[in-house]
């Protein structure tokens, strides 16, 4: 909503396609121009038909946002081996996939600009034991990283933004066994901040518009933190 704001013409994909179209017609609603597309983006087909129907509609792919992401807690010992393959499948392959499909329209252009979404738990302890998402995060960065370095005679960038703590309705599910209730969850979690509050998506969604906007145009291969200073705090983890 906020790249169509800016005066994007925005492509929203989700594995739920009522999600996209709800987002969709939020932003008509609004007075921009969104197309709704459903995939499932750990697989390539499904990557390459939207990247080729955004080429169909627009003619061009000038920023690609991944932001898709899940978690599962669970530390070495205690996380099953299936959970660990669908998290790094959804959470770093579906980034290479999108490059991997978007980028040659990317070069065939003349540029473009890359924001994928990581975590602040791609580089340090996040308070709770998710090895998986911990390590995919990282990936993510790693995966950034190169793509910026190889890309970056040919202009395009690649950024990365590391959220912190954040209120948004992904924290629910995977994390809810953790506490008594989610109330106590969001109190608990906002008390860690050195803010006193977590942040939120409308947080994570201007540090990408300035990741995809010419304003960042010497800016390539940041990991950028949005957490409201937490990388600078001791966390400590949680009791049993």
């Amino acid at each position: 909503m906020l790249f169509a704001r800016e005066g994007a013409k925005v492509v929203a994909v989700d594995r739920d396609i009522e999600a996209a179209r709800d987002t969709q017609k939020r932003v008509i609603a609004e007075g921009g121009v969104c197309e709704a597309e459903q995939a499932d983006v750990t697989k390539s087909a499904d990557v390459l038909r939207v990247v080729e129907a955004s080429i169909a509609r627009f003619g061009r792919i000038d920023v690609l946002v991944n932001n898709v992401g899940i978690a599962k807690v669970g530390g070495p010992v205690e996380l099953s081996e299936e959970d660990w393959d669908m998290v790094f499948d959804v959470n770093v392959k579906s980034m290479f996939l999108a490059c991997k499909h978007a980028l040659p329209y990317m070069e065939g252009q003349g540029g473009g600009s890359i924001v994928n979404v990581s975590s602040m738990a791609g580089v340090r302890w996040a308070g709770v034991p998710y090895v998986s998402y911990g390590a995919s995060k990282s990936a993510v960065n790693g995966l950034s990283r190169y793509v910026a370095m190889q890309y970056a005679m040919k202009n395009i960038r690649c950024n990365t933004i590391l959220p912190g703590l954040m209120n948004t309705p992904m924290i629910v599910e995977p994390l809810s066994g953790q506490y008594d209730n989610v109330d106590d969850m969001i109190a608990q979690r906002d008390a860690i901040c050195p803010t006193g509050k977590m942040g939120e998506a409308w947080d994570v969604a201007y540090a990408a518009l300035y990741l995809a906007s010419d304003e960042s145009k010497y800016v390539n291969g940041l990991e950028l933190l949005v957490d409201g200073g937490l990388h600078h705090q001791v966390l400590a983890p949680k009791a049993a």
